[in-house]
């Protein structure tokens, strides 16, 4: 009896919404491992304005550049669209949203137009979370509401660098920070003991020089009535740890207070190759530990005995690459002992010059051999490549189709799946990527509606299907069409992409035997295999089989 109930516990807490009732059963989450995650990444300041009172604090009132300026977008706003079951239907469960810590409150003009730190990256106190994403109460209730709908929750973090120095922000210390020389990208000491951009103070993190807290931090913390507080868990990290009291250390005890405080189940973390990687070792060794406390404190908020997920933007890594990055004169392995995942910057290019079934065999070939018990994160647009797959949003299908079909987690950029504008007039740089969610066109455009469709029909079947980006490939046909096959475990589906509209017939004997029952996802059909082949008639070019 205590196995049933058990059963039936785990089949409610997996079970996800869909826009089609009949369809319940085929949205059981079975399994969850972050190779074959779904990743919603957004940018929390552009995605939804949950509560339109906090859309102005620290008097950041300047006119800016175009899309500079704070829009409105918080945490409320995210929160709201998972209890509509937006992420649900489309598949997800995971979102990654940009940082949320406080920001610079002084803006800065660089050749751009005034800018406010809008995008969480210009960190003024790592402690806080910035008024204009939302309060610690907030994150509280986005980080249950996520966890009961079987979604897990990324914050993005920043140790690196500072926020820009303003009239408002003055620079940190001068043994926290360097300001100069500026990186010049070409050999490995002058990507990491450098300033990336000219006024974005860089934390000296190779440093173990025993530093005092900036005495603005101070004077802030005294002012908000809280300095004994923060200087007591100080006290405590640095006694626990026997860590130096250096710059690093004190950013990571600032970041895993957000894992044992709110149960987050993983970060991205921000320009990995421009500090040294064994910081990246030491915060995966603090990650670890605060995961841990946070689950034997609150045995009532584990999802599940997934580990803690760190992936890492080392930018212009490809899954060619392997386990090591070249800068020139150094090889750097970051997986080991740090990262479970690096953002892959390769798959846009292979989807754009290699057949569909070159893409797949290549990256089965390199995740089940190099990087075997690793993963890539795949993303066909983000939040700074001003050379996304499709800028001009002609193949929205498609990028549905690479993205979600490639071996490796996906990464959907907010606006992905409803075709949002990445080229806005008047815009400068990277701002042209970053303009608020399209809601409008989602709630009224009937091709926007199609185009959600797919993508939403390709994410439900992935994260039904842990095999489809965790599993292995196997090419089955390339006559009238790509069919292959994933198998995880007892996880077996086969898919069929490129085919004919109308009547087909798609060879599956080599994963379901003669009389098994198959439906097929895409279409919503319930097939019989005959002679090792199901024949169906959809007008459709893809077909996602799977037990029914």
């Amino acid at each position: 009896m205590k196995k049933i109930f058990l059963f039936l516990s785990l089949v409610a807490f997996y079970s996800c919404a869909t826009s089609d009732k009949k369809d319940d059963k085929k949205t059981i989450q079975k399994e969850f491992v972050w190779e074959g995650a779904n990743i919603y990444f957004l940018l929390t300041d552009r995605f939804n304005n949950g509560d339109t009172k906090n859309d102005i604090n620290f008097n950041r009132t300047k006119e800016t550049g175009k899309l500079r300026g704070f829009e409105g977008g918080d945490l409320k706003g995210i929160t709201q669209k998972i209890k509509e079951g937006y992420f649900t239907k489309l598949g997800i469960n995971a979102i990654w949203m940009t940082p949320i810590v406080e920001q610079i409150h002084g803006s800065t003009d660089e050749g751009t137009g005034v800018s406010y730190g809008f995008h969480g990256y210009w960190a003024k106190d790592w402690t806080k979370i910035d008024p204009n994403y939302g309060t610690k109460e907030d994150l509280k209730e986005l980080v249950a509401v996520a966890h009961k709908n079987g979604i897990r929750i990324l914050l993005d973090a920043v140790i690196n660098h500072t926020g820009p120095v303003t009239e408002k922000d003055p620079v940190w210390p001068s043994n926290w920070v360097r300001t100069e020389p500026k990186c010049e990208y070409n050999n490995y000491e002058n990507t990491i003991s450098c300033t990336l951009v000219n006024n974005l103070p860089d934390i000296k993190t190779e440093s173990n020089e025993t530093v005092d807290l900036p005495p603005q931090l101070v004077a802030k913390w005294k002012a908000e009535g809280r300095y004994e507080q923060e200087v007591k868990e100080l006290d405590e990290f640095f006694a626990r740890t026997g860590h130096p009291r250096a710059p690093r250390f004190y950013i990571m005890k600032w970041l895993t207070d957000y894992i044992t405080e709110f149960g987050i189940d993983g970060y991205r973390v921000d320009t990995v190759k421009h500090t040294e990687e064994y910081v990246w070792q030491e915060f995966k060794q603090a990650c670890d530990f605060a995961f841990v406390e946070f689950k034997k404190n609150n045995p009532d908020k584990i999802l599940d005995d997934t580990h803690f997920y760190l992936v890492g933007e080392v930018y212009n890594y490809a899954i060619s690459h392997g386990k090591a990055f070249d800068f020139g004169d150094k090889k750097v392995n970051y997986f080991d002992n740090a990262f479970n995942s690096l953002i892959n910057f390769e798959i846009k290019w292979n989807a754009k010059q290699m057949p569909a079934a070159a893409v797949f065999h290549k990256y089965d070939s390199i995740l089940q051999n190099d990087l075997k018990d690793y993963g890539v994160l795949n993303y066909m647009t983000s939040h700074d490549d001003g050379q996304p797959f499709d800028k001009e949003r002609k193949l929205p299908y498609k990028t549905a189709t690479m993205l979600f079909l490639t071996p490796g987690t996906s990464q959907v950029y907010y606006g992905d799946e409803s075709a949002r504008p990445l080229i806005i007039e008047g815009t400068v740089g990277d701002a042209t990527l970053r303009s608020t969610m399209n809601w409008d066109a989602i709630d009224a455009d009937a091709e926007t509606q199609k185009i959600i469709k797919h993508w939403q029909k390709l994410g439900q079947f992935r994260v039904n299907h842990m095999a489809v980006g965790a599993g292995k490939h196997q090419l089955i046909s390339e006559e009238n069409g790509l069919v292959f096959s994933r198998v995880r475990n007892n996880d077996q589906v086969v898919i069929g992409i490129d085919l004919p509209k109308g009547n087909k017939e798609i060879e599956v004997s080599s994963i379901f035997k003669n009389g098994a029952q198959l439906h097929d996802f895409y279409s919503n059909q319930t097939l019989e295999v005959k002679d090792g082949k199901v024949a169906l008639n959809s007008g459709f070019n893809i077909v996602l089989l799977e037990k029914k």
